[in-house]
């Protein structure tokens, strides 16, 4: 329910921002032909994300005769977490790595890389699986795919915007309204400067504390916070010597961030992944204190 009303809430102002972007772009008309626009987004993110998201990352179904162990460990989680059984689907990669889809528990979906299963044990593969499930149960999945879908839209249009005003400035106006024209133009620039960089923040918000909190429910889910914390060291472990190429569109999506140096460095879309094997190794602790 929380997450549903924080689907509802980031939409609305992610499209006030679209919508802000349009009227400096073409006043009146522009807002509006924005606000049909986002509307039109909003409909697409919520109803074709997952499938969307599958095909921008090459994944294939895979059937219980090709993988299994993740169907049984799948099957066994999802009952525990009282979930449907989420479709599973593989990506050839050789980077280890996994992430859930779908707007909801009934439409859910699981991607694991190839890589993945060639290098977790059964232990630490059930930790990923137990932290997508958690993700997917919270409705996570569908936060981040409309999040994401309106902020990557806002980018785009405010680069559109801003060869609008600069093209719209040097092609005219009359002298007496010369200095209106500039300020409009500075404070439009202003504004589609600051607009993705937002909804940028945003989503970054959004993705930072939801892999906490799949964490620890994937941990709970488990009952063992040491296979998810093996896990992740093992897997930040290689995407820091991954050269796999990844669609920087769906990044924040993976269990562990896929992209590093330059701008994927400075804005990353996950927590510290040392920061989260510590919390899992705290959360170990005081389990077996209590259990003492």
């Amino acid at each position: 329910m929380v997450n549903m009303l924080k689907v509802t809430l980031f939409l609305a102002g992610l499209t006030g921002i679209f919508v802000l972007i349009g009227s400096a772009m073409g006043g009146q008309l522009g807002m509006m032909v924005a606000l049909a626009v986002a509307v039109a987004l909003n409909m697409g993110a919520w109803w074709f994300s997952d499938g969307l998201i599958l095909k921008l990352s090459h994944a294939r179904p895979v059937t219980p005769a090709k993988a299994p162990q993740l169907f049984q460990l799948t099957t066994t989680l999802a009952e525990r977490a009282r979930v449907p059984m989420p479709r599973l689907y593989l990506i050839d990669s050789e980077t280890p790595n996994a992430f859930a889809t779908g707007r909801s528990p009934a439409r859910g979906a699981i991607a694991v890389t190839t890589g993945l299963l060639r290098l977790l044990d059964r232990d630490e593969l059930a930790g990923v699986i137990a932290h997508e499930l958690a993700h997917i149960k919270h409705r996570d999945t569908l936060l981040a795919s409309v999040v994401a879908s309106i902020a990557g839209a806002i980018t785009l249009l405010a680069e559109l915007a801003q060869w609008s005003l600069l093209f719209g400035s040097m092609s005219g106006g009359d002298e007496e309204g010369q200095g209106g024209g500039l300020g409009e133009l500075v404070g439009g620039l202003l504004l589609l400067i600051t607009a993705p960089l937002a909804a940028l923040m945003l989503q970054l918000a959004i993705s930072r504390a939801r892999e906490y909190s799949a964490d620890a429910e994937g941990a709970r889910m488990l009952g063992n916070p040491l296979a998810l914390a093996s896990a992740l060291e093992k897997l930040e472990w290689a995407a820091g010597r991954s050269t796999a190429r990844v669609n920087p569109g769906v990044s924040h999506l993976y269990i562990v961030n896929p992209l590093r140096g330059g701008l994927a460095g400075l804005f990353r879309t996950h927590p510290d992944t040392a920061d989260r094997i510590a919390r899992l190794r705290a959360l170990s602790r005081r389990s077996m204190s209590l259990a003492i």
